[in-house]
């Protein structure tokens, strides 16, 4: 099985900062795509950012300059730094990634975390 951690939410005044990081762990063949999502109470869950394993990174419109995804290999961990804090962007952040397990390694499939809350205050 696989699993994915997060940590690193909290509350935080606008214009601040916070760091995500992401583990994923288990019977891992390989990762490909690494992102973040979010979801604010009574909207859809919506994509944050996504680095792709080749090295492309892609971000929603609402983060792009604030926001800034990395990955370390070595360790299945992804990272989402965020700056520039503003009120809209409080909402549970979900860690996604598509792996590849032993068990099956032709297929990947999604994975999430549990989520972790961020709160921006005014």
């Amino acid at each position: 099985q696989v699993q994915l951690v997060e940590s690193g939410g909290g509350l935080v005044q606008a214009g601040g900062s916070l760091r995500l990081s992401c583990v994923v762990s288990g019977t891992i063949f390989n990762i490909n795509d690494m992102g973040w999502f979010r979801q604010a109470p009574g909207k859809q869950r919506e994509l944050v950012a996504v680095f792709t394993l080749f090295g492309t990174r892609n971000y929603a419109g609402s983060v792009k300059d604030r926001f800034t995804i990395s990955r370390d290999n070595a360790k299945n961990t992804v990272y989402l730094q965020m700056n520039s804090l503003k009120p809209e962007d409080t909402a549970v952040y979900y860690c996604n990634a598509k792996v590849a397990t032993r068990l099956d390694y032709r297929r990947y499939a999604d994975y999430w975390g549990q989520g972790t809350q961020v709160t921006v205050s005014s």
